[in-house]
């Protein structure tokens, strides 16, 4: 990918990569679309960055970030997991963790969790075509209504500024400035 791609990911060799081959690209699994919004949420008041240079070790901490058997978890789990130096050891947002599977077992159930979120863009990715970062907003009425309907749902840790990110991230809106050749490729996946 040329020189043109999206500021934000800088020249750190992990953040590129993410950047170039993960960031934005639209993603309907929802057993993935649940971890990246799990680990959005362990992000609220961190960097990206350090969840991304964790991110094999919350998957291998939370056991492949399968919701049927997170949701079964109680405190001998929750003790195990703030003792694990290779991922953030909150309390609240492990704790909300467990929480969070199953409420997305719930909606899995109801409706699709996939199918559940990308109601709130129509089914299609948003494609708004910014040419500069300070285009990019941190919510959305959009990402508002998601963080709303999630919380009402059960999940935590789930405000607009993280459903945003997690739909920037998620390719539920195509956020690369269109200068970057990810923002055409983004688009044409949609």
């Amino acid at each position: 990918m040329s020189q043109d791609r999206c500021p934000w990911c800088g020249t750190d060799p992990l953040y590129v990569s993410y950047h170039d081959t993960d960031w934005g690209r639209p993603e309907r699994d929802p057993r993935a679309l649940w971890e990246k919004l799990v680990l959005d949420g362990f992000q609220a008041g961190l960097a990206w960055i350090t969840i991304l240079r964790k991110r094999d070790s919350f998957r291998a901490a939370f056991q492949g970030f399968h919701p049927e058997v997170i949701a079964t978890w109680g405190e001998p789990e929750v003790a195990r997991l703030l003792a694990d130096p290779g991922i953030v050891r909150h309390r609240g947002k492990i704790e909300g963790t467990i929480r969070n599977a199953r409420a997305y077992l719930a909606i899995e159930a109801a409706e699709g969790f996939s199918p559940f979120l990308w109601s709130f863009v129509g089914g299609t990715p948003l494609q708004p075509r910014v040419t500069h970062s300070s285009q990019v907003p941190t919510e959305t009425p959009e990402s508002r209504a998601m963080s709303r309907a999630l919380k009402a749902r059960g999940f935590t840790f789930c405000g607009p500024t993280i459903t945003y990110a997690f739909m920037q991230a998620t390719g539920l809106v195509n956020d690369h400035l269109v200068t970057c050749p990810a923002h055409a490729e983004c688009a044409a996946l949609a």
